[in-house]
């Protein structure tokens, strides 16, 4: 509830007898509350409508609508009021049934102590103060819920997008490998600690390693030749292709271009063809006979 005096605490005092409405309030602007006054409980509606009252402090006995009535009637129009009731012992059995409904929220007698009164009141402030508090740290924590909620939807939409995705490249990595091992021509990932790291099948026939070549170094599969042209620097995006001989294997043409650049990697491929004009050759002059 909004304050509306320096400590934030605003008393209504409702009773039809002006001089005890006059002492009442001698007593309790000591304590700091701002202070509203009310003959009737209609004249206290008005004033609720108009002000946000913490405490509210009624006589029983007024004309035209008793005590009880007004704070049943305040109950339902603005519960984070406080309710007390303070009125003389003989009309304790009309406000029994309003205190069992909840309607009051504690019973004061007349003629009242100063002190014990200034008290209830001071207790009847920091139970409505802390009710406010609750209620407010309730709003927070659900708003907080409904924020871990949206976070924990996104978070689950980026997972199953994330899950998509991965699901995507690695069926495109399947079909990727496929294609390496059914090419008809050698290919090598190499890295550029020498360490080879893709050896598709015609590489691995090329230089007869039947048990593959992922994982060992060039010096150990590699002719000297294919080390030399792995070794040198002018590697480029667009290699021209080099021709070499390499004893029982044949002639190759072999293609190596640096990899990797755009995901800061380190790397080379390396590309041989075995003997494409003696394959040409043959294949032509077996057409022409």
């Amino acid at each position: 509830m909004n304050s509306e005096s320096p400590m934030g605490r605003t008393l209504l005092l409702v009773d039809d007898e002006e001089n005890i409405l006059r002492a009442l309030v001698r007593l309790l602007r000591r304590d700091g509350y701002k202070i509203l006054t009310a003959d009737s409980g209609k004249a206290g509606l008005d004033i609720l409508r108009e002000h946000d009252v913490g405490v509210l402090l009624s006589d029983q006995r007024m004309p035209g609508m008793s005590g009880s009535e007004f704070l049943a009637e305040v109950r339902k129009l603005y519960p984070e009021t406080v309710r007390m009731v303070l009125s003389g012992y003989t009309d304790l059995s009309s406000v029994t049934n309003a205190i069992n409904h909840g309607s009051i929220y504690r019973f004061l007698s007349k003629p009242w102590e100063d002190d014990l009164l200034r008290e209830n009141i001071k207790d009847a402030f920091q139970h409505q103060e802390l009710a406010s508090e609750n209620v407010r740290l309730a709003a927070e924590l659900k708003h907080a819920n409904e924020l871990l909620e949206g976070k924990n939807r996104e978070l689950l939409r980026d997972v199953e997008e994330q899950m998509e995705t991965l699901q995507i490249n690695l069926r495109a990595l399947d079909v990727t490998q496929e294609i390496l091992e059914k090419l008809p021509v050698a290919v090598m990932g190499i890295g550029d600690d020498g360490t080879i790291a893709v050896a598709n099948v015609k590489a691995n026939q090329l230089l007869s390693r039947p048990s593959g070549m992922v994982g060992q170094s060039v010096s150990d599969v590699m002719p000297a030749e294919l080390i030399k042209l792995f070794a040198r620097d002018e590697r480029v995006d667009h290699p021209v292709p080099t021709h070499l001989q390499l004893g029982e294997m044949g002639s190759v043409s072999a293609y190596c271009c640096r990899i990797g650049e755009a995901s800061d990697g380190r790397g080379s491929i390396l590309v041989l063809i075995e003997n494409p004009k003696a394959q040409l050759h043959s294949v032509g002059g077996s057409i022409g006979r």
